[in-house]
């Protein structure tokens, strides 16, 4: 399985794409998945961490996209599902870059689904809280302090699984535009 760094390179994600043009001869969907999340307050300046959101967050998807787009066009079909986050609807404090990366995959999804009406279906995943590692890379203290709290109710991923495959699954006249998937016990 590729590492979360080779897909930062367009040639890469084109060559992962081609690998499995060739084992299976179609490309019936692309989960576009990749992120990172380390939060602090846009004060600390910490502009790799944002470079590093913006490269992870916002280009993987783009890759993700120009690397199957061709293929699902020339087979007549194919279903893109981008995860963004419930960040791409609302911004708190410390997450101001990475809600904004997730504002841009939101944004990306619904351009891409205006473009592609009647062949490529997209549907756009947005996790509340979730039981990830994605909290790991929170090197700001009190920002890591209180994802903790925030932690405290998060969603098993199978949920968000499920979500996906509620998605794909549906008929082919049927486009899943939007899924926002959050804890029940959760206020936000």
């Amino acid at each position: 399985m590729p590492e979360l760094g080779e897909f930062l390179d367009a040639a890469d994600t084109r060559a992962f794409i081609d690998a499995a043009l060739s084992e299976y001869g179609r490309i019936d969907a692309v989960v576009n998945n990749a992120g990172v999340m380390p939060l602090s307050p846009l004060e600390a300046l910490k502009t790799e961490e944002w470079d590093r959101m913006i490269d992870v967050n916002v280009r993987g998807v783009l890759h993700g996209i120009a690397a199957a787009l061709p293929a699902m066009r020339a087979q007549g079909g194919g279903h893109f599902v981008n995860i963004a986050s419930v960040g791409a609807y609302e911004v708190s404090p410390t997450a101001a870059v990475y809600c904004a990366t997730k504002f841009a995959v939101r944004a990306i999804s619904e351009g891409l689904r205006q473009e592609s009406a009647g062949d490529v279906r997209v549907t756009l995943v947005s996790p509340g809280v979730t039981e990830s590692e994605l909290a790991d890379g929170i090197s700001d203290p009190d920002a890591r302090e209180a994802m903790k709290t925030y932690r405290a109710v998060a969603l098993p991923a199978p949920a968000i699984a499920e979500a996906i495959a509620y998605a794909l699954f549906q008929p082919p006249q049927v486009d899943v535009n939007e899924i926002v998937v959050r804890p029940a016990a959760s206020a936000q």
